[in-house]
This record gives structure tokens, sequence and C-alpha cells, in this order.
């Protein structure tokens, strides 16, 4: 686990929901290292999954311990007035999250959120499932809760998903330095196919992480 802390969602549909964020550590389209982001199939990533010496990282020995972990975070953090809600991020969650885990976490009464690039099947017992696709690799999973598509991306124009089972279409700006011309093109995406809707990375802008 590269990291594990409490915070608000700040993405798509659940965003400003108080939640767990665990991000594992590793990815199937880029080791993370900045020698190989040439090759990389996404080469904008802008998140650092290696190792485990972020907020609240550490190495688990089995699932119950890293349920147990994740329990803890949410009672320091919350009451129990709200239902429990975990997110499971990367680098590429389902390359760890299997059913041992997803049955440890569920019997603690979480809510299970996963984002993914969508080249692994998700398991069963997911509630919610946010596929990010990414040049370079196969789209496995082509249904769930919401698509988030980082724009623009010329070899992932958003027409080639407005067909695929989802709740909820969004077109992320990609950050960095055009930053503030992305969001103009994705708005204007947005206004012509209101099928996409914008969706802003609200946690940078209010600096929590």
């Amino acid at each position: 686990m590269k990291e594990m802390f409490a915070t608000l969602q700040g993405e798509g549909a659940q965003t400003g929901r108080a939640s767990v964020f665990c991000r594992f550590a590793g990815c199937n389209l880029w080791s993370g290292r900045e020698q190989d982001r040439a090759t990389a199939a996404c080469r904008f990533c802008d998140t650092d999954f290696i190792g485990t010496d972020g907020e609240g990282g550490a190495r688990f020995g089995t699932a119950e311990a890293l349920a147990d972990a994740i329990e803890t975070c949410w009672t320091d953090a919350a009451d129990e007035s709200g239902r429990r809600y975990v997110v499971f991020t990367g680098g590429e969650p389902l390359l760890q999250l299997d059913a041992p885990l997803i049955a440890a976490v569920r019997a603690r009464r979480f809510e299970i959120a996963v984002e993914t690039n969508g080249t692994i099947a998700a398991p069963d017992g997911i509630d919610w499932i946010c596929v990010s696709p990414k040049p370079g690799g196969p789209l496995v999973q082509t249904s769930g809760s919401e698509l988030k598509l980082v724009h623009p991306q010329t070899e992932l124009p958003p027409e080639m998903f407005t067909a695929l089972d989802f709740r909820h279409f969004w077109l992320q700006p990609m950050d960095g330095p055009a930053r503030a011309d992305n969001t103009q093109a994705a708005v204007a995406y947005c206004l012509k196919h209101p099928q996409w809707r914008l969706s802003l990375q609200t946690h940078k802008m209010i600096g929590i992480p």
C-alpha cells in the first residue's frame, strides 16, 4: 500500500463524499519511474505509486490486516452517521484488489469503490466502478458506475466510449501547463454533447489530498 488517508472524494459523481483512500503501489501501464515516462502508455500521469512511503503506507500480510487499517482510518476521522466508504486506487488497484480483501472490507460495513484504467475485469462485490481509459491498454471493463476520460487525448476521443454501459460519462481536463486550454476544450465538448459532464479535480483546488 503506497498510502492510506481520510479525505473527501475530489472527482466525478461522488465528489465531496467522506472517504478512505487506499492507493496501491504498482501499475500495468507504467513503471512509475521518470526514466520510463517517454514509453509509458499514460505519459501525463501525475500520481506517485511506487513503494510504501506515502501517508499511511505499509505492507499488510493479510486482507484482514489491511481491512482493520482501513476501519481505523475511517473511525479516526468520521463518526457513524454516514455510510462507510473506501476508494481503492493506484497505480492500478485491480492488480491487488481481490475477493478476500473485498469480503474483509465489506464485513466492516464499507461501501467499496475502485478507480481503474479498465484493462482488468473488476471482481464481484465492488459497489462503485470508475473506469478511466488510458491509451495503450485494452479496455476490458466496459461497464460500471462512471467512465472518466482525461481530455483531450488524440488516441482516445470521447466518441469511442459513448455506447458503453456506464451510468455517468465525465470529461476531466488534463492537468499540466495547458490545463486552462484543456478545460475550455472539455467545456466546449460537454456543451455540444450533453451525454458528457465536466469533472474537475476539486481536491486540488481546495488543497486536500
